[in-house]
């Protein structure tokens, strides 16, 4: 699988010396150079699969940032930063960061920390998903019940996996949209309606799992 990392960062030395550390090691690298365009691009981009941020950044700090991407993702995020002290290093695990690397820091420190949080993208991005009686094979990107393959779109499966991983979350219908469609998509919310009606069809009577939230959008609900 592609490994996209989403690097923020206001000095250009270290947001260049971390790419370099990356794309060479194959993986696909975006950048920013202050916390609100980290925001933007981290809700833009779809797949970042692991989010480097450094701590003092203009506009929003990596704190900051880290908060508003633990709202709705539980991507693995590295805070870079040069504040050394320990209460630094609490705050930011507090928010919900994964690793806190202090600047500077060695080439070996740097890429064994992050192929140990990858490991953990690479596993759950490989796991079936069980769901009451719906199976979804990640690797294959196939969807099953009773050991009968659901044929799903591959946007009908993008929006069943997304269901899923914010699963009993009230979701709007932007929210799907973005999610699925991604922040790029200028077309009717009623698209989601459309797929979503596609979606119960197929899943039979598993299809009453996605609820409607009058007002709102759509709920993936289970019993469990």
């Amino acid at each position: 699988m592609e490994i996209t990392v989403l690097i923020a960062d206001d000095e250009l030395l270290y947001r260049d010396l971390v790419s370099d550390f990356l794309e060479n090691k194959g993986y696909k690298v975006i950048v920013a150079k202050d916390g609100s365009e980290a925001i933007d691009l981290f809700f833009s981009t779809r797949g970042v699969n692991l989010v480097i941020l450094d701590v003092m950044m203009p506009k929003y700090d990596g704190w900051e940032v880290c908060k508003e991407i633990r709202k709705q993702s539980d991507v693995p995020i590295l805070m870079l930063t040069a504040l050394g002290e320990e209460s630094n290093e609490i705050h930011g695990l507090t928010l919900g960061a994964d690793e806190y690397i202090s600047k500077p820091f060695s080439y070996e420190i740097f890429m064994a920390r992050i192929k140990a949080l990858l490991r953990r993208v690479i596993k759950e991005n490989e796991k079936n998903i069980e769901i009451e009686g719906i199976i979804i094979d990640q690797s294959s990107q196939t969807v099953s019940i009773h050991n009968n393959v659901i044929e799903l779109s591959p946007k009908e499966y993008k929006l069943l996996l997304y269901l899923v991983k914010n699963l009993r979350m009230a979701l709007s219908r932007n929210q799907i949209l973005n999610g699925v469609w991604g922040y790029d998509f200028f077309g009717d919310v009623r698209t989601v309606d459309t797929h979503i009606k596609s979606l119960r069809s197929k899943l039979g009577e598993y299809g009453k799992l996605i609820r409607t939230v009058r007002g709102l959008g759509y709920e993936m609900k289970v019993n469990k």
